[in-house]
């Protein structure tokens, strides 16, 4: 299999992890996505957007705010290190992401990411700031790309 990175718009990447994401929904938008091509086939995305944490959210610090791929060998390393290389030449000196914590992160190991550790998570709903939680809220783990 031979991937080749392609722009792809936001509208047709949230469509993707629409269709294949196993557990998040789509983000609401984002500041571009690339696509992944084996062929003519799209066999997954990278949405990067600003961060999530007001606490991060800088102006030059993005966030792979969701990477969604069909299945295929390889493909989520490959859209982590194309993120981090198209976010590095418009400028941005820090990107991030995050996992659940039962994931392995081999993918952002194998594309360079550092583990910067456990990062919150779990339930948004407080009793004097009520919030729908996601079906399964999960502890996240905070990982940097270099």
């Amino acid at each position: 299999m031979k991937l080749v990175a392609r722009p792809v718009t936001l509208r047709q990447a949230i469509q993707f992890v629409r269709d294949h994401h196993r557990h998040a929904k789509a983000p609401q938008g984002g500041k571009f996505a690339i696509a992944a091509m084996n062929g003519n086939d799209l066999v997954g995305v990278a949405i990067v957007g600003r961060p999530v944490s007001r606490h991060f959210d800088n102006g030059t610090t993005a966030e792979i705010t969701r990477l969604c791929s069909d299945g295929s060998r390889n493909v989520c390393s490959f859209l982590y290190r194309r993120a981090f290389q198209a976010a590095s030449a418009m400028g941005y000196t820090r990107v991030i992401t995050y996992t659940m914590e039962a994931e392995s992160g081999a993918s952002l190991r194998a594309a360079g990411a550092d583990c910067l550790g456990k990062a919150g998570g779990g339930s948004w709903d407080k009793p004097g700031r009520r919030r729908l939680d996601a079906p399964e809220p999960a502890q996240r783990v905070l990982w940097e790309l270099s």
